[in-house]
């Protein structure tokens, strides 16, 4: 018992600092331009989009049933909906994108890009200790497709941060940290809840994650994809990001 909690604490770090390879890619392009920016940002509403209905909502639907999983999917949402109700936020607009306002709204675009993948990645990281302890081939499977969906996670964290910035260092910081809250959430698991995580318990959390990733990425990703005046290209982000989805899902299973 005691080596597969070491073990499922290693997978969770692993899976969740991939997120590091996405910023490292979106490092090596040093000045993104309106096209590279479009493309990331649909790329990531694609991509927790396909995640969200296809992972999480549907891993919802199997543990609490469709009525209940749905209900905590808009749960989620209302939820996400009230903090930017409470703390709002401007979209990356395009009439002033040169000027030190742009910058400072695409910054606030890449942390709340960062504060959702920490949402969701806490959540995956109960889920990842929880499957190895259970079976350790099922908790490599999990920490694999989960490793796959971070990569371009963290591509969509620390371009528009470093774009707005112009650091490497803070845009693989913020990258990093989204990707921290994995074994974050796993170490809590550990610590905390494994008398109570239960199924049933682990699917309302699922669903609503699901609900708040969703809400992002139309209120939050797709619009800012399309303020940089590549409309095609914004689309065509969002559909490719779900296919890449798509296809990892297919081969992992």
């Amino acid at each position: 018992m005691e080596k597969n909690i070491a073990l499922a604490l290693i997978l969770t770090t692993l899976a969740g600092l991939s997120t590091t390879l996405g910023s490292l890619l979106g490092l090596v392009v040093r000045k993104p331009g309106p096209r590279f920016m479009s493309a990331t940002l649909g790329f990531s509403a694609g991509v927790m989009v396909m995640v969200s209905f296809v992972e999480l909502l549907q891993s919802s639907i199997e543990s609490i049933g469709f009525l209940s999983a749905n209900f905590g999917f808009f749960a989620g949402i209302l939820g996400i909906l009230l903090i930017d109700f409470l703390i709002p936020h401007e979209y990356v607009g395009h009439k002033d994108r040169a000027g030190k306002q742009s910058d400072q709204r695409l910054l606030r675009t890449g942390l709340f890009v960062a504060l959702g993948i920490g949402i969701h990645n806490f959540p995956e990281g109960m889920a990842t200790f929880v499957g190895t302890l259970k079976d350790v081939g099922l908790g490599v499977s999990i920490a694999v497709a989960i490793a796959i969906h971070n990569i371009p996670e963290g591509l969509a964290v620390s371009a528009p941060v470093y774009a707005a910035t112009g650091s490497r260092g803070k845009a693989f910081l913020w990258s990093f940290l989204s990707g921290l809250a994995e074994p974050v959430g796993a170490g809590i698991a550990a610590l905390f809840l494994i008398p109570f995580l239960t199924p049933t318990l682990l699917g309302w959390i699922l669903a609503a994650v699901a609900g708040i990733m969703v809400f992002i990425s139309f209120d939050e990703l797709v619009p800012a994809s399309r303020s940089f005046g590549q409309e095609h290209t914004a689309i065509l982000g969002v559909i490719f990001g779900m296919a890449i989805m798509s296809l990892s899902l297919w081969l992992l299973k």
